[in-house]
């Protein structure tokens, strides 16, 4: 037996409303969908970790989520596994016409256009009729708004560069700086922070960064930088809740120190 058929006839076991197991009888689209979506982040940690090993067993979670919902699916009378496979299968023939058709493509930026032009084609043959529609508004903040501004760009909608979107985030900062002095409203203000952010999101767009990249080595940097903090004060006795900001603050320029050395010694 092919190991995807023993995984199919498991999950079929599992949701057995007899003697499957009670918390996979339980389950439904919404319950899972969470879980869905850890899988596939743990999928992006152990490619990030270049740990091998774990990447299989990721991938094995996540393909466990797409066989669980194809399961749920099969129940409802709606699809099975099979369609799923189907689908995608004549989706990617589909898009790829310079490799399984006759059509030409030059380079991988001819490509990046085709497929777009593929997707409108598929959008509007389901009816939608924004250019806006498919970006799946469950996708995280960060990444929907990347992914709109980028349709958006594609029909002319777009700051002509990034000293333009520089120019917008100094105006919604300004903005937000004005409903602060009043003491507006949350909303107002938590309205405000969203355009600063979708803006910041725009300009790294325009310097082809990836945001969520961005943000994750910025993590990574203020991480490693506040615990050198904790333990320079460690090492001397104390707590940060017991060290002033301007100390901490002084142990932070030193934590910056470090980490050019080594840069320099690279």
């Amino acid at each position: 037996m092919r190991p995807i058929d023993r995984l199919l006839d498991i999950m079929v076991t599992l949701r057995d409303p007899e003697r499957g197991c009670a918390w996979d009888r339980e389950q439904t689209f919404a319950t899972i969908a969470p879980y869905t979506i850890e899988e596939a982040y743990e999928v992006a940690d152990a490619i990030d970790h270049g740990d091998m090993a774990a990447l299989k067993d990721e991938l094995g979670d996540l393909l466990f989520q797409v066989v669980f919902h194809s399961q749920m699916a099969s129940e409802a009378g709606s699809f099975v596994f099979d369609d799923v496979a189907k689908a995608i299968a004549d989706k990617m023939v589909r898009r790829h016409p310079h490799v399984f058709g006759d059509a030409e493509i030059r380079d991988a930026d001819t490509q990046t256009v085709a497929w777009e032009a593929t997707k409108a084609d598929e959008r509007a043959a389901k009816g939608h009729d924004s250019v806006l529609d498919g970006v799946a508004r469950s996708l995280p903040p960060m990444t929907r708004a990347l992914k709109l501004q980028n349709r958006a760009a594609r029909v002319g909608f777009d700051w002509a560069g990034p000293l333009d979107v520089i120019a917008k985030i100094v105006e919604e900062v300004d903005e937000i700086k004005h409903e602060i002095n009043i003491e507006a409203e949350f909303d107002r203000i938590e309205d405000e922070m969203g355009d600063v952010l979708f803006a910041c999101v725009n300009l790294a767009r325009k310097l082809k960064i990836d945001p969520e990249g961005a943000l994750k080595r910025a993590n990574a940097k203020f991480d490693r930088r506040f615990r050198h903090v904790e333990r320079e004060l460690s090492a001397a006795g104390r707590r940060p809740e017991d060290a002033t900001l301007d100390e901490m603050e002084a142990l932070w320029i030193d934590a910056k120190g470090i980490e050019r050395k080594g840069e320099r010694k690279e």
